[in-house]
């Protein structure tokens, strides 16, 4: 069948605007009689939908539903996730997400990005070249081995990386080298490889051909984004490839930005510098080391103390207790900078009572593991501890945000990792905030797009901290938020944007000459707006 003109355009959802094309519309562009004669406004079908999707007793439904719609409607989708984000923000990313994954194999549609396998080896370059678009900006890419404290989910994790940025031009790939989970490599529904989990040499050199493709293919400025990589993998990968390659880890790196914003703005309510403060962590990965270092680095720069004593004010907690010196030789390469002179400790608790911690992060993706002790401790020698249970999705938060309000008889200063509802304790209401990346990466990949920088610098992940936390109000610190509400995500990317970019210019490592004279403005310019367009 041939299929031509108007009914190629209802299909395509980049264009459709399905009943908002106007009279004039529908007879230049071949739609009469393939509508009903009612002429709707976005604005309307955004109510309907809204309505829609309200009526889903679960969240999966509703996640079905608005992946239905990006793939028929690509305007209406953003609108509806922009103009509603903190709804439907938990719908389309953690926790709902996590659920989606595990399922993929079952509710697999069309291919929302590319799938690149084992089998592809010698050809990834043909493969890049088969994605019709060719104005990418940004590359997501996973592996699918980490998915959201979920684990190894291989080929199905690329759901996560399709609502990854509405602002930029962006490009979700898994790369398929096996998986070790059992139940799908016996799941005759598994779309993945079914096979165990290439490692070593053959692994790195199928990512080693890959990040060629990417540089021949799309050019020197675009940002590859790793998401979701086990700890041995993300950290190697990110060393190796920071150097020659515009690469991010949002899990290290994103993770590591939000969080220290989080702190910069808890400070505000607290009081005194980084460095005023001690740090423990439970949880020795990639979020945890890498929280930990930005902390290290932010503090060094504020207070020229070298780097090496900065790390000494933070503590790290694994899964044989506190990291100390005296464990040196038997710790992953990750870990050794954080094994200070200490007697051996056992318990998160015991490390607690023994070093005092003003600031308890938790990274460990183990639910319940800040318990009533731990955080009546901490409450007993601080005035206003700061506690962060940053674990996904909500049944692996060490601790949920009415615990903490709780055990703390409401002192503590709050965040999570995934979105908690307000409390009330003894007749006022705490909000929590929500330490989520998706505060960071636009706005960090959208800073480094406009500025045409060339590689990623650690001062670019300050400033997109420092941005972040100059967007908490007065009125936010007042509610006990020291994240600022995701409802005014574009404004706050757009000036994380404008921070990250200034910071690339500074460094010499912005190629977009000359620069803007109001990057914020700029920034604002170079959003994707969801509004429907007039075609002629």
């Amino acid at each position: 069948m041939e299929t031509h003109g108007g009914y190629a355009l209802l299909r395509d959802p980049r264009h459709n605007k399905g009943l908002a094309f106007s009279e004039a519309e529908r007879d230049a562009h071949y739609l009469r009689g393939l509508l009903p004669p009612s002429i709707v406004s976005q604005e309307l079908q955004e109510k309907k939908l809204m309505d829609n999707l309200r009526r889903y007793t679960m969240p999966l439904q509703r996640y079905i539903a608005m992946m239905d719609l990006q793939e028929r409607n690509e305007r209406l989708f953003y609108k509806l996730l922009i103009d509603n984000v903190e709804e439907l923000l938990p719908v389309v990313y953690t926790p709902t997400v996590g659920e989606a994954c595990q399922k993929y194999g079952s509710i697999y549609r069309r291919p929302q990005g590319l799938y690149i396998s084992l089998k592809d080896k010698g050809k990834i370059l043909e493969v890049l070249k088969n994605w019709p678009e060719r104005s990418i900006q940004v590359i997501v890419v996973t592996d699918g081995e980490r998915i959201l404290g979920l684990g190894d989910l291989g080929c199905q994790g690329i759901i996560l990386l399709t609502i990854s940025d509405y602002i930029l031009q962006c490009l979700p790939i898994t790369i398929d080298v096996g998986t070790n989970n059992e139940t799908l490599l016996n799941d005759e529904f598994y779309i993945g490889l079914k096979q165990r989990r290439a490692t070593g040499e053959e692994y790195h050199e199928l990512l080693e051909e890959f990040m060629t493709a990417v540089k021949q293919n799309y050019g020197e400025k675009v940002l590859t984004q790793f998401e979701d990589f086990a700890n041995h993998n993300a950290f190697d990968l990110l060393a190796k490839y920071s150097k020659s390659h515009l690469v991010f880890n949002d899990d290290i790196q994103g993770t590591a930005s939000v969080v220290l914003a989080g702190l910069i703005a808890a400070l505000k309510v607290v009081g005194g510098t980084l460095a005023d403060h001690t740090y423990l962590f439970l949880g020795a990965g990639e979020a945890g080391t890498g929280i930990a270092e930005l902390i290290a680095l932010e503090m060094s720069k504020q207070t020229d103390i070298p780097i090496e004593d900065c790390r000494k004010k933070v503590w790290l907690v694994d899964s044989k207790g506190l990291i100390v010196e005296s464990r040196k030789e038997s710790l992953q390469h990750f870990k050794q900078p954080w094994a200070h002179e200490h007697e051996p400790v056992k318990t998160l608790l015991e490390a607690v009572q023994s070093i005092k911690p003003t600031v308890l992060i938790g990274t460990s993706g183990v639910g319940r593991t800040f318990t009533k002790e731990v955080v009546e401790a901490m409450a007993s020698f601080n005035e206003k501890p700061i506690i962060f249970s940053l674990s996904n999705p909500t049944s692996h938060s060490e601790c949920t945000a009415e615990e903490a309000y709780t055990w703390s008889q409401s002192r503590a200063v709050f965040a999570s990792g995934s979105p908690f509802d307000p409390v009330e304790y003894e007749g006022k209401t705490y909000v929590p905030g929500q330490s989520n990346n998706a505060y960071i990466f636009p706005g960090f990949g959208l800073g480094v797009v406009i500025s045409g920088a060339i590689r990623v610098h650690d001062d670019m992940l300050l400033a997109a901290s420092r941005a972040l936390a100059e967007q908490v109000s007065e009125d936010n610190f007042a509610r006990g938020l020291i994240f600022p509400p995701f409802t005014n995500i574009r404004k706050i990317s757009a000036h994380i944007a404008a921070k990250v970019a200034a910071k690339a210019y500074d460094l010499g490592l912005a190629s977009r000459l000359p620069r803007p004279d109001d990057l914020v403005m700029y920034a604002e310019s170079c959003m994707y707006t969801p509004a429907y367009r007039s075609y002629r």
